[in-house]
Parts: structure tokens; C-alpha cells; sequence
């Protein structure tokens, strides 16, 4: 949210200036229902209470919708087909109707985000470095953006798992693209990414005037903002390859207990290297937490008391080697 207030201003100044060359629409507290809730003292955002749903999972996704609605409404021309997409996505969306505040929620952000070329989710983790989930169709798309940000970690997958808010806006064009075939040309309209703003203590003006700065380019070098200093400048090397989702560990809890932490965040692990240790506070005993795959270490827990089970580590491989839900619920 922080980083969003320093849009706020740099857009403000942009428009003033005549700078913008697209309508950039600027949500900057997206969970106003979780952003209410506490438990004890302490907030408590990620799930409402209310229903126990993750307010970024669940999301509709149009596409089976559109798949009936849009057979014999599109044509050779490709752009003339992302328009009759995006209105019948917007129908699809106009007719849902939400059984609870929290899918009011997330049918008010999907009003807001279905017919956008980019949308960009902001989130943060944990503890983590700076990393982007994105969809398999956009890593070209999504690359600079990478670059701008100094993501640790890129994460592509065709379909998450779970219906996340970015997938909701981006996921239904290859989906349609695969289900229509060679009939009619449907390219990756929306440039879609959910970006992890390294972790939640993570929040001071400086980082998130970087980050603001990041998104800026971004925008600028997709033709959004008119403004050459930021589309001209050199991007900065990128700090890692575009890696398939499929091929992250989460490393789990086997008992509860006191968790030490042996690696830094960002660390770029060999398999079999400890992680962590998991202290029983009544034995004593040490259970040393290993990854097996070798890949950058890009979040883990907040807490240094975890039960059975919990996801302590996320390590970010080459391989894919899972399937399913690919995000943690």
C-alpha cells in the first residue's frame, strides 16, 4: 500500500503534465473487508473471516463463460477479436452474482482489471525477496519488469491453481486461444503479474519509491506514460531466469517447534543443503529442514514457532516436479 501511495503522487504529476498516454486505474487498499479484521490486537487480512476464503484465490475466471458466448462472434482480425473478448468478459463478470461480501470483493477488482492490457497485482510476502508470479504465455512480457524490480525470482506456470486475481484477468486468453484453435488469432491481450514486494516488514519510503519508479518504467516502456527518460534508460541486468512454478519446494514442518533459520534470503542453495533447524523445545531434539532441489531461497516464515506441517521455505528450482495447486492456500 505504501508503494501505491508513491504512485499516487508520481501519477498525479504525470496527468498534471500530460504525461499519460493510457488510462492507469490505481486501487490502493484492494482488501478493505481484510484490511478490518483483527484477532486479538492483531491484524488479519489474507482470509475472511467470515467464509475462511483467501481474498486473492477463488476469483472468477470467464472463460468457460466466453467459450459459449463467443462461438461465432469472432473473426480473422485479431485485435477486432481481443475487443468482442474483453466486452463479453465484462457481460460475464456484470452477470455474476456475488453470495457473500468477500466475492463482492473480488467481482468489484475484476470489473476494475478485466479489460486492462496490464495489470499488476501487488503483494508481499512473508519474509522474501523481491519475486513475480506470472503466467507462461507472458515471460517476454513480464521480463523488464523483472529487471526493474531486482525480482530474485521469476515463477511461470499455464494455470496456478487455486484461481488468483492475476490469472483471473490474464489466464482466459490462452485458455480461450487453446480452446478455438486455428479458427480465429487470439494473442495474450493482458500483461498480468502478481508482484511480491519482498516481505511484510519490508516498509519504508525508499524501497517503495524504488519500486514506484520500477512500475513507472514499466508502464513507460508498454507506451503508458509518455516519458522518455524513463523508456530510454538502459534496463538493469536481470538477477535471474524465468523459472516454471512447478519446480518450487516448499519445505514443511515436520513437528512443531523452535525454527532457526541457517540460510539468508536470496541464498542460492544446493540440493540437500539445511535450510533450517526445528528445535523441540521439550527434547531438545534437532531436526535439520533440507531442500532437495537447488535453487534460490525467495521466502520463508515470519514466525520462530511453527506447528506441524507449516511451510517454513520456499526454494525456487529449475525443474518442474509438482502439479496441482501450485500456490500455498
Amino acid at each position: 500500500m505504501l508503494v501505491a501511495q508513491h504512485l499516487r503522487r508520481r501519477l498525479k504529476t504525470l496527468e498534471d503534465d500530460g504525461k499519460l498516454r493510457g488510462e492507469v486505474v490505481l486501487v490502493p487498499a484492494a482488501n478493505p473487508i481484510g484490511l478490518s479484521q483483527a484477532i486479538h490486537g492483531i491484524p488479519f487480512g489474507r482470509f475472511d473471516l467470515a467464509t475462511g476464503a483467501n481474498f486473492n484465490r477463488a476469483c472468477k475466471h470467464v472463460a468457460d463463460d466466453l467459450k459459449l458466448t463467443l462461438e461465432g462472434q469472432l473473426g480473422r482480425d485479431a485485435q477486432e477479436n481481443v475487443r468482442v473478448i474483453r466486452r463479453h468478459a465484462a457481460a460475464a463478470l456484470a452477470g455474476w452474482l456475488p453470495a457473500n461480501d468477500s466475492e463482492s470483493l473480488k467481482k468489484t477488482l475484476l470489473q476494475l482489471a478485466i479489460d486492462a492490457d496490464i495489470v499488476l497485482d501487488l503483494h508481499c510476502d512473508n519474509e522474501a525477496v523481491m519475486h513475480v508470479y506470472t503466467g507462461t504465455p507472458l515471460a517476454g512480457a513480464v521480463a523488464p519488469l523483472a529487471s526493474l524490480l531486482g525480482a530474485r525470482a521469476t515463477l511461470l506456470a499455464m494455470a496456478a491453481g487455486g484461481e488468483p486475481f492475476d490469472e483471473a484477468c490474464s489466464r482466459l486468453w490462452w485458455d480461450l486461444a487453446a480452446h478455438f484453435g486455428e479458427r480465429y488469432p487470439i494473442p495474450p491481450a493482458c500483461i498480468a503479474a502478481t508482484v511480491e514486494l519482498r516481505g511484510e516488514m519490508d516498509v519504508d519510503h525508499e524501497l517503495a519509491q524504488s519500486d514506484a519508479e520500477a512500475l513507472l518504467r514499466f508502464l513507460a516502456l508498454n507506451g503508458v506514460i509518455d516519458c522518455p527518460h524513463l523508456k530510454e534508460a538502459p534496463l538493469p541486468p536481470p538477477l535471474c531466469a524465468p523459472t516454471p512454478l512447478e519446480a518450487v519446494e516448499p519445505i514443511l514442518a515436520p513437528h512443531a517447534g523452535i525454527l532457526v533459520y541457517r540460510q539468508p534470503l536470496g541464498a542460492h542453495l544446493e540440493a540437500g543443503v539445511v535450510v533450517a533447524d526445528l528445535i523441540d523445545p521439550i527434547t531438545g531434539d534437532t531436526t535439520e529442514l533440507r531442500c532437495t532441489v537447488a535453487g534460490v531461497f525467495f521466502g520463508r516464515s515470519v514466525h520462530r514457532h511453527v506447528l506441524r506441517g507449516m511451510n517454513v521455505g520456499k526454494v525456487a528450482g529449475r525443474t518442474a516436479f509438482r502439479a496441482g495447486t501450485l500456490l500455498s492456500l
